[in-house]
């Protein structure tokens, strides 16, 4: 029997759902995950990479002096939770201006042709919810990296770079910026479950139409089964993830390969 169980795990072979009988689990997760993946990989790539040059910029001497006053709104912003950001841009931008939907992924229900219409729709029903992830995240990797970075100008190399007369701009980038980036990369790879979670709850919110609100509707449904597949679909992605990211690390740090010697 576990040996059965195990090759319909490896096969994604998730049962079938309890509320929407005889639906199968992948066929329900299936439609979802794309959403919530496209959704997190932007969301996180640009918190990341925005909150990691905000942060250098801060601690970099040759800085504009300006960004110092980012400081108390990246505190304010790591402080709050990614679902009452989430309402406060929703009751701003969606109810009060009305500039963006309130809810869903996109207009039309069922996907079309690929066109650059339904593209710009895809953006558009997505901005809010990528917006609530990036400002709940951006202060936590702009802090964190100007810690770093504080660190990384007293370093020797750094000196030497300066004492030699190489441009402001490029000690900043290939001297401090990257060897600061190293540890940023590893914290990203530890914190992919909290980023996930915090997605899912933004989804929920926003009524976007990826895992989170398949999540919500089986555990209110009580479809034990669904929530059994969306659970362990969650951890396969953070694991391959989190793979991707292991390998990609020697393209950051030439001191690690992935070779024998």
């Amino acid at each position: 029997q576990y040996l059965n169980y195990m090759s319909d795990i490896a096969r994604f072979n998730l049962g079938y759902s309890l509320a929407k009988f005889p639906t199968r689990v992948i066929d329900i997760i299936g439609p979802a995950l794309p959403w919530t993946i496209s959704l997190l990989t932007v969301a996180t790539v640009m918190a990341f990479l925005l909150g990691s040059l905000l942060g250098g910029l801060i601690a970099w001497d040759g800085a504009p002096p300006i960004l110092r006053f980012l400081l108390p709104p990246l505190f304010t912003f790591s402080a709050i939770p990614y679902y009452l950001l989430g309402l406060i841009l929703i009751y701003l931008f969606a109810f009060k201006l009305k500039w963006f939907p309130l809810t869903g992924g996109s207009q039309i229900l069922t996907m079309p042709s690929v066109s650059f219409s339904y593209l710009l729709e895809l953006i558009y029903h997505s901005i809010l919810p990528a917006l609530s992830i990036v400002l709940a995240s951006i202060g936590f990797w702009a802090l964190s990296m100007r810690g770093m970075m504080i660190t990384v100008e007293g370093e020797d190399y750094v000196t030497l770079a300066e004492a030699k007369g190489l441009p402001s701009g490029r000690v900043f980038l290939w001297y401090a910026m990257r060897n600061a980036l190293l540890p940023q990369t590893t914290a990203l790879a530890l914190s992919l479950g909290t980023i996930l979670s915090g997605s899912l709850l933004v989804e929920i919110m926003f009524g976007y139409p990826g895992i989170g609100s398949a999540l919500f509707i089986a555990i209110t449904g009580f479809d034990y089964f669904v929530i059994y597949g969306i659970v362990f679909m969650i951890v396969v992605t953070i694991a391959l993830a989190t793979l991707i990211l292991d390998l990609i690390y020697p393209l950051l740090d030439p001191r690690i390969r992935y070779q024998e010697s």
